[in-house]
């Protein structure tokens, strides 16, 4: 079963509070095939761990406002990779390096992409 369309919109809100704030190379991922525990993946890099704070912290304001409820956060000490849990989705903002390093479009390779509106800038 593909993801739902609420993941669908949510992963979209995400993916667009992180354009908002300049992330490069946004990506979802449905995974729901795949996965039993979420639907969506977005994956989306920072220059530095300023920025990456920062796109954390939009995706986190914008997705509140949704209506959202984050299950967890993990990885903003040092803020190279930082994972926001909001069950249906998983958001991983992670820097440059990190993501060329860990590859996650690689791994889930033979999951869909799901199509992100023109208005969404994914590469600067």
């Amino acid at each position: 079963m593909p993801a739902l369309q609420s993941a669908i919109d949510s992963a979209l809100i995400a993916a667009q509070a992180a354009a908002d704030k300049l992330a490069t190379d946004i990506v979802i991922i449905d995974v729901s095939e795949q996965l039993v525990i979420t639907d969506c993946f977005v994956l989306c890099s920072g220059a530095n761990e300023l920025q990456v704070r920062g796109i954390v912290n939009a995706i986190e304001e914008g997705l509140h406002v949704a209506g959202a409820k984050r299950l967890r956060k993990e990885g903003t000490g040092e803020a190279t990779w930082v994972l926001i849990d909001y069950g249906d989705i998983v958001v991983h903002v992670q820097l440059a390096e990190e993501r060329i390093h860990y590859a996650l479009e690689r791994l889930w390779k033979d999951c869909p992409l799901i199509e992100l509106p023109s208005s969404i800038n994914t590469e600067r």
